[in-house]
């Protein structure tokens, strides 16, 4: 198998050198003719066309302006029967505009953004969401496993940049709120590794930052309560109470409290506390639900 890869930057240059570990005959392209040398030397061969006959073309690019200045030339040289993997972050407004337009063209794209930084990009442990039709991520997913250890199928066209999105806005948001809680802890007196070694050990820190998702909202069950919603609301109270006191500033908190008072008054307060949560599905007019059945397959 034949493939093209274009962009040689702190991803796409280590996940070009393991397919070229896999086996692929690789053809590349960059600005930067010099990102290219590894891979030269390795055995790649240097193409200011690389999607011209061959059979999976990659791209792995800063963001939206970029993949489509590359675009016109895929749509150009690439061949009906042509697989573009598109591993950049990237806009699911544009994904689906040129997955159209390939399609037309009879080529199949795929958005399939990466997630594990330069080092699993180097490393081959990388998450790749993959949108599309699922008969063209059966056939690339040898090339996609080349690529990282986790491929995932996620949906139609524009579904992996979404996972994607959605990652990172939930990591960053958890960020934000990690920051503002050490500085509490911090501040009031607590040494920072103690305060990180005792945090670990509470039922947040000991799960991964999603599962608890399992537990009570994909399958919208609040009752009976793993840890009741005025619980909820007098801790983070104490917690801003604190705040005020140290002088921290708790925006993170703040909103926090707003949505657990919020649920007191719709009459939860016996409920779990993950119940105020539903909503922000009530504000976006959408129910986030999986069976019970479904979840077992994934936990």
């Amino acid at each position: 198998m034949k493939i093209g890869f274009i962009g040689l930057g702190l991803m796409g240059g280590p996940m070009a050198a393991n397919l070229l570990k896999a086996g692929y005959a690789l053809k590349v392209f960059d600005l930067k003719k010099e990102n290219a040398a590894p891979l030269l030397a390795a055995g790649a061969r240097w193409d200011e066309s690389p999607a011209r006959e061959v059979d999976v073309v990659c791209t792995s690019l800063p963001g939206p302006k970029e993949v489509e200045a590359v675009a016109a030339a895929i749509l150009r040289d690439a061949g009906p029967g042509t697989a573009w993997l598109e591993l950049s972050t990237n806009s699911p407004d544009v994904v689906r505009r040129l997955h159209a337009r390939c399609r037309d063209k009879g080529i199949e794209m795929l958005d399939a953004p990466v997630s594990g930084g330069p080092g699993g990009a180097k490393s081959g442990r990388l998450a790749v969401w993959v949108g599309g039709e699922r008969a063209a991520y059966d056939r690339c997913l040898p090339v996609l496993q080349a690529i990282g250890d986790q491929p995932a199928y996620v949906g139609a066209a524009g579904a992996g940049t979404v996972a994607k999105l959605v990652h990172n806005a939930s990591s960053f948001m958890v960020q934000a709120a990690l920051a503002e809680s050490f500085t509490l802890g911090v501040k009031a007196g607590v040494d920072p590794l103690a305060l990180f070694r005792a945090i670990r050990q509470g039922a947040t820190g000991r799960a991964r930052t999603f599962d608890r998702l399992a537990e009570k909202f994909l399958p919208g069950s609040y009752d009976p309560a793993g840890f009741a919603l005025k619980l909820a609301v007098k801790d983070v109270a104490l917690a801003l109470e604190l705040g005020k006191t140290l002088g921290v500033p708790m925006r993170a908190c703040e909103h926090a409290l707003a949505e657990l008072e919020e649920g007191v008054r719709r009459g939860w307060a016996e409920r779990d506390c993950r119940v105020a949560m539903t909503l922000q599905e009530e504000r976006a007019g959408v129910s986030v639900r999986v069976p019970p059945g479904k979840l077992k397959e994934i936990t």
